[in-house]
């Protein structure tokens, strides 16, 4: 993910000059769809962005996008699912197999496993997933909402360690 991350951040180069340029690039790595917070704090260590400021930026990044994915996203499947762009279809069936293919896990332990799904930084999982399978199982906005936001919180805090090595820096 290090190689992606690192992609992204020369991608976004002319913006790292600019005044808070690196902050900038963070915020916009954890709006992103399958990067999130995990990509945002990892861009925040590479381009030594104090860890503090690193860790709001990124989990304001990516809490941003969650209450739109959750009150818009069934429109906007239903929206492709009936669209004559054969394109669309192949999105929406995907994004439907994918929220679908964690149903069984999700639903079992409700609000806390949407939580877990969300807050262990696995592949696949996250934020905008999180979102995607609590609408498609017509879980409730608003308690999807702050089971989601735990799930940020947490992953935030493992990423940190992770991410910034803290783990590494107590034990030695």
């Amino acid at each position: 993910m290090e190689s992606l991350i690192n992609g992204i951040i020369d991608l976004f180069s002319g913006l790292i000059r600019m005044k808070f340029g690196k902050e900038l690039v963070v915020f916009i790595i954890s709006l992103l769809p399958l990067l999130e917070l995990r990509g945002g704090l990892i861009a925040a260590s590479l381009l030594n962005v104090k860890p503090l400021v690193g860790y709001i930026v990124s989990i304001v990044g990516n809490i941003i996008p969650v209450p739109f994915i959750l009150l818009f996203i069934n429109k906007i499947l239903e929206w492709m699912r009936n669209s004559k762009v054969k394109f669309f279809n192949k999105i929406a069936t995907w994004l439907d197999k994918k929220a679908r293919k964690h149903k069984t896990r999700i639903e079992k332990y409700g609000y806390l496993g949407l939580v877990l799904f969300v807050g262990i930084p696995l592949p696949g999982t996250g934020a905008w997933t999180g979102c995607l399978a609590a609408s498609v199982l017509e879980m409730d906005k608003k308690k999807s909402f702050f089971a989601v936001m735990l799930g940020v919180m947490m992953a935030s805090i493992i990423m940190m360690i992770i991410s910034y090595g803290i783990l590494g820096n107590l034990i030695k």
